[in-house]
């Protein structure tokens, strides 16, 4: 199967709800496509990744259920490394280390990084590795001065599949940052015409 992030997903079970849904036949025409598709990260994935700043991201634990877990940081904390390799500082939180713990049980994770200003986000299946003592130089690449909050341990993803989703349901949202830089200029306009204003009071 060509599409890599169907291939690790689409088992027996998928395929036959798809095929009672009507959908079965789509996929199936996409899979005689000989070109491997959704593998190999590209400029755009990568592009959209270093934009964000938060994601989630799902693992198994021992006892068999998925746990998932909201991962932020400043705008770009998710680092792509070179080809398929991303990586995050690991802020300290509150201490449940659910996520670490299942890691060392199975790497497999799922993450979700969703752009609500543009609608727009993509999925990600990787293999994730704790690295409990980073070095020097792999901190600086993942940390700023700017965000100075306390790194436990950084976590490296070799992504193996992806899929940009759907847009339908997702609903548009803007942060504070965005809404403060969309009307700064507002801002500006209206300190102006109060400080003309005072003047203008004064004078009388």
């Amino acid at each position: 199967m060509p599409n890599q992030y169907h291939e690790l997903l689409f088992t027996d079970a998928v395929k036959t709800i798809q095929a009672e849904a009507g959908s079965r036949d789509m996929y199936a025409r996409q899979e005689t496509i000989e070109t491997t598709r959704n593998a190999d990260l590209g400029p755009d994935e990568l592009a959209f990744i270093a934009a964000q700043d938060s994601f989630y991201m799902a693992s198994v634990s021992q006892s068999g259920w998925p746990y998932v877990q909201h991962r932020g940081g400043p705008r770009g904390f998710l680092v792509p490394l070179g080809g398929n390799t991303l990586a995050f500082a690991d802020f300290s939180g509150n201490h449940q280390y659910i996520t670490t713990g299942n890691l060392g049980d199975d790497q497999r994770v799922a993450v979700i990084l969703t752009d609500y200003t543009i609608q727009r986000r993509i999925k990600l299946l990787a293999h994730a590795e704790v690295v409990s003592n980073p070095g020097a130089e792999l901190l600086a690449k993942l940390t700023t001065s700017q965000y100075p909050a306390p790194v436990e341990r950084v976590i490296r993803l070799q992504v193996q599949a992806f899929e940009w989703n759907c847009p339908k349901h997702i609903t548009q949202r803007y942060s504070l940052a965005d809404v403060q830089k969309a009307t700064a200029g507002l801002q500006n306009r209206i300190a102006e015409l109060e400080a003309a204003l005072a003047t203008a009071n004064g004078k009388g």
